[in-house]
């Protein structure tokens, strides 16, 4: 499955976004899906994460009620809706894939990712 992540850009503190992340190639409702995150001179980070139905989620503590990770797969997407963001927020953010994954934070449980899209929040 290829996956196309969009939506990112340059927004005030306190402001929101809504990022998405476009599949194709296969069925992308059999996938679990999760977003990541890397800022510069950081590791990868565990954002959030959705079931391949989408009846159960998963944040980050940093997150967690401030975005919200939703899928349509009739659309082949899953979406990140990231509100209140702050400049800690400010970093590339990864969408992945897999059809197994036994953990939805670990980055080396997915199969495949998608190429990123910058998010830069300015204070």
């Amino acid at each position: 499955v290829q996956l196309q992540a969009s939506g990112g850009g340059l927004v005030q503190a306190g402001g929101s976004l809504r990022l998405s992340c476009a599949a194709s190639g296969r069925t992308f409702s059999n996938y679990a899906t999760g977003w990541f995150r890397q800022a510069p001179g950081k590791e990868r980070e565990f954002v959030a994460a959705i079931s391949w139905k989408g009846g159960s989620t998963y944040y980050a503590d940093s997150v967690k009620g401030r975005f919200t990770v939703s899928r349509n797969n009739a659309e082949n997407t899953v979406y990140l809706q990231m509100n209140s963001l702050k400049p800690e927020d400010t970093a590339v953010y990864y969408c992945a894939a897999g059809v197994t994954v036994p953990n939805m934070r670990r980055a080396g449980d997915y199969e495949y990712w998608g190429q990123g899209t910058q998010v830069t929040v300015s204070s």
